[in-house]
């Protein structure tokens, strides 16, 4: 299904605010003709995703402006990044745009969880979150 996660039934749960989902929601709409397996990817993830009120949502939980602490599991190293919108994102910077497939595999997961993240080369590598800080 999608390069980001394994086997449907394998996925990790994700935890979304309705705030969130209905901006993600918006954005893969509006990119939809330009990247289909993007928007649908993101689509589907937001579509299986337990919905909270921002009060109820896990403190660890990865959303829109978070901070993500990731292991490369491969290489070992650790790096920080930032879950932005589209017009806020700078990779030099740290700050990865939801609507880059790392961005979308991140959304909704909590510390400790990990995903498959493909390289522009062609290989996977798995990413374990190690640490969220929210705005």
């Amino acid at each position: 299904m999608t390069e980001l996660n394994n086997l449907d039934a394998g996925k990790p749960p994700i935890h979304l605010t309705d705030v969130d989902y209905d901006i993600i929601a918006g954005l893969a709409l509006g990119i939809e003709r330009q990247r289909p397996d993007l928007s649908r990817m993101l689509l589907e993830e937001i579509d299986r995703a337990e919905l909270h009120e921002p009060g109820s949502l896990p403190a660890d939980a990865v959303t829109i402006g978070s901070e993500v602490e990731v292991l490369d599991a491969h290489t070992g190293v650790t790096r920080r990044l930032r879950l932005v919108l589209p017009a806020e994102a700078d990779v030099d910077a740290g700050r990865v745009s939801i609507l880059t497939p790392i961005g979308a595999g991140l959304i909704g997961l909590t510390a400790g969880q990990s995903i498959d993240w493909p390289y522009p080369n062609g290989d996977t590598r798995l990413l374990k979150i190690l640490k969220v800080t929210r705005p």
